[in-house]
């Protein structure tokens, strides 16, 4: 963004300029076309002319696409914009918070991903943009991590792995930080977005028990077991659908190392 400004003096060309754009003067890189030209008696004679040009970071760019979007959803809120290594979070805050985050984050999680898409177009360094409101990043956090607590002690307890309901890679990410530190337990992400979720399982399985009602048995067909046309007995494998073998099918990212969780994950 460039633009000139024409003033009685360099000063005020760089006030306007600053008041333009919307940003302190520190901001704006100048460059000064003309300047007023002294006279008799010491009096200036012409203006000053100043070109400032302001190029916004990605935090600045994501924080004004926030505001017009809340804006048009008739929302009066006010924005907090903090950077940081990574990138930056941006905070919302106003009476209408239920509106801004949806169900379970959606809405807040759809502002997000398209802030993030508007400061990073044309760029091939990422610059992440995380967007949080009233606290809520940190509540669901806690909730997150009381689950996967809780749900990893009843696997330990049963020997059965159990799965839980579709996330977002977010939250995915939680449960899987939480999971690696508790001890007897294992987590992996299976399925397809949006339908992709947790499955966490012990790291010592409760052994299947042999024979009993509609088992097998070492030496044969126990009651309940089919068999082939030729008489031999069909695996359980063989018995699945092609969806449940695929729902199973372990994927390389599931292999979790501790240390190394997030770049082994493929949440």
């Amino acid at each position: 963004m460039k633009q000139v400004f024409t003033a009685k003096s360099i000063d005020e060309a760089k006030a306007m300029a600053a008041a333009e754009f919307g940003v302190e003067e520190s901001k704006i890189a100048f460059n000064v076309i003309e300047e007023p030209k002294k006279g008799l008696f010491g009096k200036l004679k012409g203006e000053a002319k100043v070109e400032a040009e302001y190029e916004p970071s990605k935090a600045e760019v994501a924080a004004d696409y926030i505001t017009s979007i809340l804006k048009n959803m008739g929302l009066d809120t006010t924005l907090n914009v903090t950077e940081n290594e990574e990138g930056a979070v941006i905070e919302i805050f106003g009476d209408t918070t239920g509106t801004i985050i949806g169900r379970r984050g959606e809405t807040l999680d759809a502002i997000q991903y398209l802030a993030s898409m508007t400061a990073n177009k044309g760029d091939k360094e990422y610059y992440r943009i995380s967007v949080d409101s009233c606290g809520y990043r940190e509540k669901r956090k806690a909730i997150l991590e009381d689950l996967a607590a809780k749900i990893s002690k009843t696997v330990i307890r049963t020997g059965r792995t159990s799965s839980l309901e579709p996330m977002n890679p977010y939250e995915r990410r939680i449960i899987h930080s939480a999971v690696a530190n508790i001890e007897g337990v294992t987590s992996k992400s299976i399925g397809e977005e949006p339908y992709r979720k947790v499955v966490i399982s012990p790291t010592n399985p409760r052994p299947r028990k042999e024979g009993g009602k509609g088992g097998y048995n070492k030496g044969g067909r126990g009651r309940g077991g089919r068999r082939s046309g030729d008489g031999t007995p069909r695996s359980l494998d063989m018995m699945k659908t092609s969806f449940e073998k695929e729902y199973k099918k372990p994927k390389p990212e599931d292999n979790l190392i501790e240390g190394d969780l997030y770049g082994k994950i493929d949440i």
